[in-house]
């Protein structure tokens, strides 16, 4: 029986650890992107606030709170680990899919007008090829996971690179 040795207490090349979680804002239904367009529709400002925040955030305020916890209940959240990139039931934590770091070639964000109070966009993965692998939608802050993705590829495409060449050399 060998025993694997971490290099930093805790980490292991060999097991799969989480790096970064996230659940969808609530544009990834469609009442969530209408919601949305309601409380964006009306672009006067009045004082730096649109006119349209004032007159329907706080009426709409209680429907969008019950569909968070909702999707809470019933939704997807996604996750990147040292080795993939996986999309969860938000509740149980069961993978509904799930890609290898090492296949995503790029992440594109898409920016919807009907996402723009949430602060969310679509996350679009995409393998060398160019093809869509997966489709992340309705990430919050969404410039910031996919910087997480990207680090979490490039780390992992480094410690498999160091470990073939460790390999290399018995």
């Amino acid at each position: 029986m060998s025993t694997v040795h971490a290099p930093i207490a805790g980490l292991s090349t060999q097991a799969e650890a989480p790096v970064a979680t996230t659940w969808p804002a609530i544009t990834c239904t469609s009442l969530g992107r209408l919601l949305n367009q309601v409380v964006e529709s009306i672009p006067v400002r009045l004082g730096g606030v649109k006119l349209s925040h004032l007159l329907f955030a706080l009426p709409l305020a209680p429907l969008g709170a019950l569909l968070y916890l909702l999707l809470k209940v019933t939704g997807e959240k996604y996750q990147v680990t040292n080795r993939a990139l996986h999309r969860l039931g938000a509740f149980s934590g069961n993978k509904i899919a799930s890609i290898p770091l090492a296949e995503i070639d790029a992440v594109d964000v898409e920016d919807e007008a009907a996402q723009r109070f949430s602060r969310a966009g679509d996350l679009v993965i995409r393998n060398a090829r160019g093809e869509e692998l997966f489709r992340l939608r309705a990430v919050m802050y969404p410039h910031i996971f996919r910087n997480t993705i990207l680090e979490a590829r490039d780390a992992r495409l480094l410690v498999d690179e160091s470990l073939q060449t460790i390999r290399n050399r018995r």
